[in-house]
Order: C-alpha cells, then structure tokens, then sequence
C-alpha cells in the first residue's frame, strides 16, 4: 500500500519526460489508445516469477524490459526474496547506470532504465524475526539463506533501508489527522524546485544524479558532520558507494527542510537509513 503511493508525491512529469516514457512503453506495445501520451509517472510491479529477460529486456526481437517501463517512475518488487536471485542481480548495472543494454547478432539496443527502485521483504520466512508480538520459528540457518537473497552489491545500491513495524489496532481506529500526499507532494515540489535552481548549469535534475566530482561540491560536511561520518563508516564497514549515497541522501533531507547546508541531524538520520540493514544482514 505504502509503495503504491509512492507516485502520488513524486514531482510532476516535464513534457520531455512524457514523451520520452511514451516512446518507451509504444515501441514494448503497451501503449493504449486512450493513452496517447502518458502523464503520470509509471508504476511497475512485477511477479516474483518474472524472468530476468521480461524484466530487463530482450527476445528474438528486443523490447524494453519492466526496469525500462518504469523510466521516470517506480519499480516495486514485493517480497524481494521470493524473486530468483539471478534475475536480481541483472539490476545491478542499470541501478548504477541508470541504462540498459541488450546485445543481439544483428543489433545492439540500449534503453533507458531511470526509474525509483522500491522493495519490501518480510525478515524471514515465518516473517517474525525480531518481532516483539510473536516468537520467530524459523531456525538460523533458514533466515541467513532467506535473507542470503539480497546480495551485498544489490544492496549497496539500495539509499534507504529502514524497519516497517505492525501496524496497531488502535492506531487504525484513531482520529489523528496524518499528512496527505497532497501535502507530501508540496514539500517534495519544493525541494525539487531547489535541486533544479542548484544544477541548471550541470545537465542533472535531481541529488540522485550526482557524479562523485559533483558530491565534493554540493554535498560538503563541517567538521562535527565529517567525524559523525567517519565513526559510521568504520563502524557500520560501509563502503565507498554507500558513503556516497549517504550523502547525497543527506542533501536531499537538508532541501526537504529548506537548509542551505548539510547541518549534523541531516547526515545522522542519512547513516540510520543504512544502519538498520546491518540487523538483519550482519557486518
């Protein structure tokens, strides 16, 4: 439910995005007449059956895959584990280079795969593991190769990781106004528009973009900052993607609060959004 809303904050497709997703989804043949040109970003959530060719692309005459379905938009993959380890794997490079390409005998075809990554697993088959309301059954070696799923790379590639707890009944009987996506979407309209200002001369849209160059300019810590980082990463073994993602993660909640600069919180919640893997995945 929490993934499928995920499109509903996300900043208002440009015109060039648009086209460009509606070229992609004519040429896969997915493309319906009433929806001549597509306006709303994409949400593609595939079977954990799928095959790595349906989800990165191919067949005798390659088409786009579901990673380039989702151009400019979100791909879910519910019950992460469930999925087939080596059609994980694929994701990999077009995680990294936001691209993919497919290599036949007779042509070489290369889509784009921009796309929001998004998952969610339960921490062990029982699904318990950890749970304060009911004792896991599973035994140790059943969790590690459950969660032996998720390769270490495939997870590094991952900005945020966090714990989902169960939801209370009182908490789905009560009145308490929460916060719409409407309001939601004004704050990421606005953080977005603050992205756009600081790189129009840099050919990018967003913090997911930048390149390492770019991180050491836009992304630079005081001194308090610096050291909280660093303990982090020695503690937590992270690596040199990771720390990169860190930061960047950490510019992101310092426009979503309007701030100038990377203060100390921003980059503290940025490392507890990759600490809490290292429960359930270990150092």
């Amino acid at each position: 439910m929490l993934a499928r809303r995920i499109p509903s904050i996300l900043p208002d497709l440009s015109f060039e995005e648009a086209l460009e997703i509606t070229k992609i989804h004519s040429i896969a043949g997915v493309l319906t007449q009433k929806n001549a040109l597509i306006t709303t970003r994409p949400f593609r959530a595939p079977h954990h059956t799928v095959s790595s060719v349906s989800l990165v692309g191919g067949g005798r005459i390659p088409k786009p895959g579901e990673i380039s379905l989702a151009h400019y938009g979100v791909l879910f993959l519910d019950e992460i584990a469930e999925f087939n380890k080596n059609t994980l794997e694929v994701l990999r490079g077009p995680l990294e280079d936001r691209l993919v390409t497919i290599s036949r005998v007779n042509a070489t075809l290369t889509y784009p795969a921009n796309f929001m990554f998004v998952a969610s697993m339960n921490p062990c088959p029982c699904g318990y593991y950890g749970s304060k309301e009911k004792e896991c059954t599973c035994t140790p070696q059943m969790i590690s190769k459950y969660m032996g799923k998720i390769s270490g790379p495939l997870l590094d590639r991952i900005d945020i990781c966090t714990e989902v707890s169960p939801v209370k009944y009182q908490k789905l009987d009560s009145n308490e106004k929460i916060g719409t996506s409407e309001e939601i979407k004004k704050r990421v309209d606005k953080a977005r528009k603050i992205q756009l200002e600081r790189y129009k001369d840099k050919k990018i849209f967003s913090n997911s973009e930048l390149t390492p160059k770019l991180i050491e300019e836009y992304c630079k810590l005081d001194s308090k900052g610096k050291q909280i980082l660093e303990n982090a990463f020695n503690k937590l073994k992270l690596s040199a993607r990771a720390y990169g993602r860190i930061l960047k993660v950490a510019r992101t909640i310092a426009d979503l609060e309007e701030s100038k600069n990377i203060q100390v919180n921003h980059i503290a919640e940025a490392i507890q959004y990759r600490s809490i893997d290292r429960k359930f995945w270990g150092n």
